[in-house]
């Protein structure tokens, strides 16, 4: 019968004897990962104080109680509501058990992944588990989406932490509660327990008394070995940034190199993973002479360093280390995520001096305008930021754990707890995978910058409404009249597509919208050799919303790397003979990638 699968499958190997033994050592290892724990908290490294998002969550969720509890009515409605939901499920269970048919009081998405066992489905127990599971997520998401009165911010975090809150109760995520798990467990005899508890305490050690979970097996993947190997030197360094001039590989190349920004929020090997994967590698097999940037991973030394800063000694700096590598007063820029807000910002301000050093912009998943900036805005109001700066004064930075940790929540069901399950309950180690080894590679951010990151764009969103002011200089785009390439991705959560359509308003010349699909990282790092997803192009951008963009948008199968140098050669399709790295003086310091991607947080 269904109802025994999971019996059935592990009765011939289940080794009583076996099992006690493994649960024994199982607790071992889960007493060496609390000890990792707390060695650094009995020596002083860290300070434990409740989590300023802890007072948060509390405060937006009395919003929305206050709501509900105003009114006896409302409020006893909401209990019969749940109470129905819970009598209807149990009536459902009983009647199967007593062989009839019954269809289920709810289904999980097909796309949810937590759910694909089959047993979840066929055994009774399961299944009456995950629908229990499910109609309380759904009775609690409702509870917030109907809470009148609770102004729109309010209401997009209280969605935001129930979210969070129900992703971490699944029963996907405990051992008795899965049936995948159980049946790895009693088939094993623990064994996975154990290997699973040994990772953890490993992670923990890992992440300095902290959970660094991990994602990808670093064994094989090692920067400038296995990753970031595109053949460059270091020709420039400051406090702030190595500047890198990659090896030419045509026997002529543009006249206009290329300067790339890349986010300091990570690290600048995202554009440089395995060679077929690479675009700085791609870029340069195309003829083009590439310079990047590659940020410090600062610590509280630099805590003081301002947005004005990296502006200056970032890529102000590398087009005066450009020029005197190259002779060109004039380069291609392009920025990637924040180190594109970054290079729109300085775009504007060359624009207020009257100085021409740019001959083209492109932006990758970048926005300039804040307005329907996703659900990072979960984190940002003036209490949060506060908060986050009292921290971030003590420390100087922002540990990019942090930072990392917010960006997982946004997809917290595949970039946490599919990891907790598979790591720590299956004792199953993840596999070699460059993208995600980089997604765990955080860097701190300076408590200066960060705070006027967090309060220029995203609270006051100041650069499209014209009123930022850096370098005692107020910031204008619309004086940016350089050719720009804006590229979105289809589903972004961390700069949304109808955000980057939005901004690309704000510029003051001619504006090529595209849109990529998938996400904020596969869209963009997508290789013509792979012939995965595809780009969509419309030149209507004014006035109109990305659905109807879309709707009259024509679809290019596969990667928009070819398309972008097509256009990049429409804009100045001058060559030259191939440029040799550096110059008399601009010598050498040490080989690509550099000295300071190395440097972990």
């Amino acid at each position: 019968m269904s109802e025994v699968t999971t019996e059935a499958k592990v009765a011939k190997k289940f080794d009583p004897e076996a099992f006690a033994m493994n649960l024994a050592r199982a607790m071992e290892t889960s007493g060496q990962a609390l000890a990792a724990y707390l060695k650094p908290r009995e020596n002083g490294e860290i300070k434990d104080k409740p989590p300023s998002e802890l007072a948060e969550v509390i405060k937006t969720f009395t919003s929305v109680a206050e709501y509900w509890l105003s009114d006896p009515d409302r409020s006893s409605d909401l209990q019969k509501k749940i109470a129905k939901a819970y009598l209807d499920l149990w009536g459902s269970s009983v009647r199967r058990l007593a062989g009839e048919d019954a269809p289920p009081a709810t289904a999980p998405s097909p796309r949810d992944k937590r759910f694909a066992d089959p047993e979840w489905k066929s055994n009774q127990f399961f299944d009456f588990v995950m629908q229990l599971y499910l109609l309380t997520t759904q009775w609690a998401q409702e509870l917030v989406h109907n809470a009148e009165g609770v102004d729109p911010h309010t209401r997009k975090k209280a969605e935001f932490y129930v979210q969070q809150i129900s992703n971490a109760l699944a029963p996907s995520n405990f051992v008795l509660t899965n049936p995948e798990v159980l049946r790895e467990t009693l088939s094993s005899n623990g064994d996975n327990l154990v290997r699973g508890m040994k990772m953890l305490a490993e992670d923990i050690e890992a992440g300095h008394g902290t959970l660094r979970i991990r994602q990808s097996d670093p064994s094989n993947l090692a920067v400038g070995v296995n990753m970031a190997t595109t053949p460059g030197k270091v020709i420039y360094q400051n406090e702030l940034m190595q500047l890198i001039q990659y090896e030419p590989a045509t026997e002529s190349v543009l006249r206009t190199p290329l300067l790339i920004v890349p986010p300091w929020i990570n690290k600048f090997y995202i554009l440089d993973l395995k060679p077929e994967k690479s675009f700085i590698k791609w870029c340069v097999d195309q003829g083009i002479t590439v310079f990047v940037i590659s940020w410090v991973n600062p610590d509280k030394r630099l805590g003081a360093k301002t947005w004005e800063d990296y502006m200056k000694q970032g890529p102000l700096t590398a087009m005066d280390a450009i020029e005197r590598a190259t002779g060109e007063m004039k380069v291609h820029t392009m920025g990637y995520c924040v180190g594109g807000t970054l290079l729109a910002t300085t775009l504007a301000w060359l624009a207020e001096k009257r100085r021409v050093r740019a001959t083209s912009a492109t932006f990758l998943a970048a926005q300039v305008d804040f307005t329907h900036a996703g659900d990072l805005l979960v984190f940002v109001d003036e209490d949060q930021i506060s908060a986050l700066e009292r921290d971030m004064q003590e420390a100087g930075v922002l540990e990019g754990s942090k930072m990392a940790m917010a960006f997982n929540m946004l997809r917290s069901n595949d970039l946490i707890w599919s990891y907790v399950v598979s790591n720590y309950l299956k004792g199953q180690p993840p596999s070699s995978f460059d993208l995600l080894h980089w997604n765990s590679d955080a860097t701190r951010m300076p408590a200066a910058n960060h705070s006027y990151y967090l309060r220029n764009c995203y609270l006051e969103n100041r650069l499209s409404a014209g009123s930022m002011v850096l370098d005692n200089t107020l910031l204008d785009l619309s004086k940016v009249k350089v050719p720009v390439y804006n590229l979105a991705t289809r589903e972004d959560h961390i700069a949304p597509a109808d955000s980057v359509l939005y901004g690309s308003q704000f510029f003051g010349g001619p504006v090529k919208y595209v849109l990529s699909g998938s996400g904020h990282i596969a869209g963009v790092v997508n290789p013509p050799s792979s012939g995965k997803y595809q780009f969509w192009t419309n030149d209507n951008i004014r006035d109109v919303t990305l659905s109807d963009w879309l709707k009259g948008a024509q679809e290019h199968k596969g990667s928009w790397w070819p398309h972008w140098r097509e256009w990049l050669e429409t804009i100045d399709a001058e060559q030259v003979p191939a440029r040799a790295v550096g110059t008399d003086t601009l010598t050498p310091i040490e080989d690509a990638p550099g000295s300071y991607v190395r440097v972990r947080a």
